[in-house]
């Protein structure tokens, strides 16, 4: 090789490692300087784990402050896949079995323990060494069974068969209990620190618990877990409104997750995080609604024991205050417990503002009331019935009585349905069904709980639809719709929105938000309306349709309804679906209450609102009235005294 050769082939050479170095050098400057931030990130992704502090979800009470809904801590305990079939994390809780049980271990501090631990940890390794993985995984497994199997409330066969299960399906975590009580977590942990079981973990949270489950079911609602994937692709999971209350008001209750981030080793092992690594959670708002619970546990008493008396598996009642809006009690048949959610599928629908029926003649308030507030007629304006029947062209009205001429008090006390059409026809179709819209029938009423219908209330420019929608066929409304215009005739005849909630607070007493009163129409002067509860007061009379809604002590009026019930769209004769709509005392009312039990199979008695629902309404007013403290309005009979001491 020449001199020239040699000279050019050890310029390349170390052109090439000078190159190669610098490259090298510019990488090195690349990741310590530019790219830092990026690796440190991702370095300390990699061994730190986030845990979540849930938010407690905001209580339920009722306008007493009695608490209906709020969150109780529990605990669910992980299971860490990876790391339980890990020879490494294994070695631990295996080394510390076999050194507990050296003498003078319970003498040793903390630090003396730890050593000596550690110590039989390399040895144990070296065992590993020549050990099949499968047995070192056993070994492992038995060894934590055999520690947290019982407390756990699992027997040992159980809780490694759902470890194995959840091994052989590749998955990293689970839980493999859950709602544990609170007050076991500290024991729970203090045996997992102790015995150095790696692989385990700790998920405290909340679990919803209802005081009175089968109180206001519908109205309180429930929630579940939703799950969620967060921003490391995890999955976690949050407690959600799903019905009632708790799901309408989602965004009030609901507390806002914090956090608490920890660091592990390489081996597993946990190391302690700094002050910066915690976010401490919020809590959620708390509501308070208007329910009265004392009005709460009558209706529901009385419901249950009038369904049971006349044969019926669906109803409900509905207590407001006219004055207000507010429902005092509400009740809906057939109903779930709110902590165990049995028959959900059977249960869920809340009858009180998602059932529509056919409402029959509880609707002869709205041609009767629109009537007297057009002065078209007077209470003691004379209408003819007819006799019975009433037929011209295709419009046929029948009576369930032959009257001949009757006042529109008459009307509403015997419940004629040609007086009814009559009052009708003095209004004309047009304004007939504007009334009926300033009365809400064919709207939601607005109440904050999902699912309200709205009705079915349609101007077909029919006149023998018109005819019949006169006395309560041929539309379709809700309980709450009916409560809603009873208020009206009850108070000074504005049509208020019924509404469930009264306020949000926090947790420091604050008013976040309060629920005020809301007049949503003026459908009657206060002079009509007065009028009217006259009116109603003659259906409670001895020669009205409701003599068994009478309440000893006092006024009370109001109307029956008895409607045949359909279904897919044919009538079931024989089946009926019966209310009543009453207001005590009549004059002053202090609520409103409305009764339905739809089709009652009793053969106790003939199916009329007046034999079964009016009743209902009885007994319900006279504890009512009790409760509230009402002044009587009227003397009480020797034997209406000994019945009323005999109520329980």
């Amino acid at each position: 090789m020449t001199p020239r050769a040699f000279q050019v082939r050890c310029v390349l050479l170390c052109s090439v490692l000078v190159t190669g170095l610098s490259l090298l050098s510019v990488r090195l400057i690349q990741i310590q300087a530019w790219d830092r931030k990026h690796y440190a990130d991702k370095a300390r992704r990699t061994f730190e784990r986030r845990e979540t502090l849930p938010g407690l979800r905001g209580k339920i009470v009722d306008r007493n402050e009695e608490i209906l809904a709020k969150s109780m801590p529990v605990v669910a305990v992980g299971v860490n896949v990876q790391h339980l079939t890990d020879p490494l994390v294994i070695s631990y809780p295996l080394a510390c079995e076999r050194v507990s049980k050296e003498q003078g271990w319970e003498g040793l501090d903390p630090d003396a323990r730890k050593r000596r631990v550690l110590a039989e940890r390399s040895l144990l390794l070296k065992e590993f060494e020549d050990m099949p993985a499968d047995a070192i995984l056993d070994q492992g497994l038995a060894h934590a069974v055999s520690i947290l199997a019982r407390p756990l409330g699992l027997k040992r066969e159980e809780m490694r068969a759902r470890i194995k299960t959840a091994i052989a399906a590749g998955t990293k975590e689970f839980f493999i209990v859950k709602d544990l009580k609170a007050d076991s977590a500290d024991g729970l942990r203090e045996l997992i620190l102790r015995h150095w079981l790696e692989g385990f973990f700790l998920n405290e949270s909340f679990k919803r618990w209802y005081p009175s489950p089968d109180l206001a079911t519908h109205v309180i609602g429930y929630t579940g877990e939703v799950e969620e994937i967060d921003d490391k692709g995890a999955k976690r999971y949050r407690q959600s409104g799903k019905f009632g209350i708790e799901a309408a008001l989602e965004s009030f209750l609901v507390g806002r997750d914090g956090w608490q981030e920890h660091r592990r080793a390489p081996n597993g092992a946990r190391i302690p995080g700094d002050s910066s690594s915690l976010m401490p959670p919020r809590p959620g708002l708390n509501v308070q609604l208007t329910l009265d619970m004392g009005v709460q546990s009558i209706v529901e008493e009385e419901l249950d024991a009038g369904l049971a008396e006349f044969d019926s598996k669906r109803g409900c009642v509905i207590v407001m205050d006219p004055k207000s809006g507010e429902i005092l009690g509400m009740a809906s048949r057939p109903h779930f417990n709110l902590n165990l959610l049995d028959n959900l599928g059977e249960s869920a629908s809340n009858f009180a503002l998602q059932a529509t029926y056919e409402p029959g003649s509880t609707i002869k308030i709205v041609p009767a009331g629109a009537a007297l507030n057009e002065g078209l007629v007077t209470p003691n304006t004379v209408i003819p019935c007819h006799k019975g029947l009433y037929h011209k062209n295709k419009v046929r009205v029948p009576d369930h009585h032959p009257y001949g001429a009757l006042s529109v008090e008459g009307v509403l006390q015997k419940s004629s349905n040609i007086g009814s059409y009559m009052l009708g026809l003095k209004l004309g179709m047009d304004r007939y069904y504007d009334y009926m819209g300033r009365w809400g029938f064919g709207s939601k009423t607005g109440i904050l709980l999902s699912g309200e219908s709205r009705g079915v209330v349609r101007n077909s420019g029919n006149p023998v639809d018109f005819s019949r929608v006169t006395y309560g066929y041929a539309l379709a409304v809700t309980p709450l719709q009916m409560a809603s215009a009873y208020s009206v005739v009850a108070g000074d005849g504005k049509l208020r929105k019924p509404h469930i909630v009264k306020a949000v607070i926090a947790n420091d007493g604050t008013m976040v938000e309060r629920y005020e009163p809301e007049v949503v129409a003026t459908v009657l002067s206060e002079n009509t309306a007065k009028a009217m509860r006259g009116a109603l007061e003659k259906v409670v009379d001895p020669s009205g349709t409701a003599l068994l809604a009478k309440v000893p002590g006092y006024r009370a009026a109001g109307k029956t309804g008895t409607a045949i019930r359909m279904d897919k769209g044919r009538y079931q004769t024989g089946h009926y679906t019966v209310s009543f709509a009453g207001m005590m005392p009549s004059q002053d009312p202090a609520f409103v209450c409305i009764v339905v039990i739809d089709d009652p199979l009793t053969t106790k008695v003939t199916r009329y609102g007046g034999t079964i629902a009016a009743p209902i309404f009885a007994k319900i007013g006279t504890r009512l009235a009790a409760h509230m403290n009402l002044t009587p309005t009227e003397p009480v009979a020797e034997k209406d005294k000994l019945a009323a001491t005999q109520e329980p």
